[in-house]
């Protein structure tokens, strides 16, 4: 495969997923900030998925309206919703050859949907959460197209490269804006709220639930979004299947690149499976999503410079 066609299939899906991501924490925040009795502070979501200034954060962090209309819908936002889906959708039309049509028509609807005028209307005026479950549901649709329509190829392993990579870097990035949220205390009531809204954020409450009896404690969810290997958001599930997937390029791949890039990849996974923090110690967590998040770095800019030619 060329490498510029390894490159768009990988960042297709990089966007897919990164989109389907920010749409569950917005989701997510923006219902809890109706049960929010004091003014609900978007203050981490913006400093994660925004480039405003201080003052500009401050002055809005408690609009919930405008906060949602720049994190969704703000063109010069450059970590912006409707920015991650036409970069989606643009990967997708260069290689079109490349991937099923049903796929394109896939990620072609979820370009137009952003851009209905009842989506800004939602947004902006109306119920948010509407607008967040229709294009949820077209995200989902994506996904489940892709498993059906593409053949088990060089795309393919890609494409989930991509995937769980991105999905590795949302796990931290939702954690660590949890992290802050708290003020890096973990000594405050377990069964507060925010630890139910974390879990809903990944998709994960369910699974805790069957898991664990009783009141949410934070120690536990932590450890089921570092290390729960059957949890499909855990860090330590993303980087096994990132590096599942990469390993069947093998046969296609040079031996000095596809050594790079593995070794970085299981650096990254035994990194975080042989960590044995303090699931009560705020800093010690910060210190280990820091570290993977960096391994995940290194390991992209390997892959950049051995299978995309950049």
């Amino acid at each position: 495969m060329l490498s510029r066609v390894a490159e768009s299939v990988f960042w297709l899906a990089r966007y897919m997923e990164r989109t389907s991501g920010l749409l569950r924490v917005l989701r997510t925040n923006y219902v809890g900030s109706q049960d929010e009795l004091n003014d609900f502070s978007w203050k981490s979501t913006l400093q994660t998925y925004g480039y405003l200034k201080d003052e500009k954060i401050e002055s809005v962090q408690h609009n919930s309206r405008k906060v949602l209309e720049y994190v969704m819908l703000d063109r010069d936002n450059d970590a912006s919703l409707i920015n991650n889906i036409t970069r989606s959708r643009e990967n997708a039309r260069s290689v079109q050859d490349n991937i099923p049509k049903e796929v394109w028509q896939a990620l072609n609807d979820n370009y137009h949907l952003i851009r209905e005028a009842n989506i800004e209307r939602l947004i902006k005026y109306g119920d948010p959460v509407l607008a967040f479950d229709m294009l949820l549901k077209q995200g989902m649709c994506l996904h489940g197209t892709i498993e059906l329509s593409m053949s088990r190829d060089e795309a393919y392993n890609y494409l989930n490269i991509g995937r769980y990579i991105e999905r590795c870097i949302i796990s931290i990035d939702v954690l660590l804006i949890h992290l802050k949220e708290v003020d890096f205390d973990l000594t405050q009531s377990d069964d507060a709220p925010l630890w139910r809204y974390l879990l809903y954020a990944l998709s994960g409450y369910e699974l805790y639930l069957k898991n664990n009896k009783g009141l949410l404690r934070s120690d536990l969810v932590i450890q089921q979004i570092l290390y729960n290997p059957n949890f499909v958001y855990s860090i330590s599930y993303c980087l096994r299947r990132a590096q599942r997937y990469f390993q069947r390029l093998q046969q296609d791949s040079e031996d000095e690149s596809f050594q790079s890039v593995d070794f970085l990849l299981g650096k990254a996974s035994n990194d975080l499976k042989y960590s044995s923090p303090d699931l009560k110690d705020a800093q010690a967590i910060n210190e280990i999503l820091i570290n993977t998040r960096k391994n995940i770095i290194e390991t992209t800019f390997a892959l950049n410079k051995n299978y995309f030619g950049i």
